[in-house]
């Protein structure tokens, strides 16, 4: 299990600043990200016997030297306090199957049955590793950064499980979708634009 103790050096916090300029509109702001197209992951964690979670779309390779990732959380969550008591979280990269996990970490349902929902089981850390995602990693925290509404965690992954014949859940315009391949007349045309 991932905790203090055993964790080299405390993991940096700092907090944003406020931008000089008026901000834009939130609706407008959140209307322009629902055409971010990105896969649906699951954030977890566990201190002691409690694990927790929750669906994220706010997710980013941060460095492959070290290999790292950085999650969005909302600060006022149980789930953002967890990662920071246990020092650590684990992600999974949903699979197009796996649409049920997405909307149970997401909020359908009652947070004691998100579990109930895909096949756990652990990483040698404690934390939550779910089964059949595209891609799984088990992360210790590196750095946190604070805004307004939400924490930014740094993940250094320190495992990963990969499944590259699963087609990965997409998140876009506010529904799931499917990605599909280009035909041979659309990437001959793609290529042609290129030029």
């Amino acid at each position: 299990m991932t905790d203090h103790e055993a964790h080299p050096t405390e993991p940096t916090a700092f907090r944003l600043g406020t931008a000089f300029r008026p901000f834009a509109a939130q609706r407008d702001f959140r209307d322009a990200m629902a055409s971010f197209a990105t896969t649906a992951c699951v954030v977890t964690a566990r201190h002691g016997d409690r694990r927790l979670g929750r669906t994220v779309t706010s997710l980013f390779s941060l460095s492959v030297d070290p290999p790292s990732i950085l999650v969005s959380i909302d600060i006022t969550s149980d789930l953002a306090d967890m990662i920071g008591k246990s020092y650590g979280f684990s992600l999974a990269m949903l699979s197009r199957k796996q649409q049920n996990v997405a909307d149970a970490f997401a909020g359908s349902g009652h947070p004691d049955q998100r579990f109930d929902h895909g096949y756990w089981s652990e990483w040698p850390s404690g934390h939550p590793r779910l089964a059949e995602a595209v891609v799984a990693m088990d992360c210790d925290l590196v750095g946190a950064m604070e805004t307004e509404t939400h924490m930014l965690f740094a993940g250094g992954v320190v495992a990963i499980e990969t499944n590259f014949e699963r087609q990965p859940l997409i998140w876009h315009q506010r529904r799931y979708k499917s990605i599909t391949e280009p035909s041979d007349a659309t990437a001959v045309m793609s290529s042609l634009t290129a030029r």
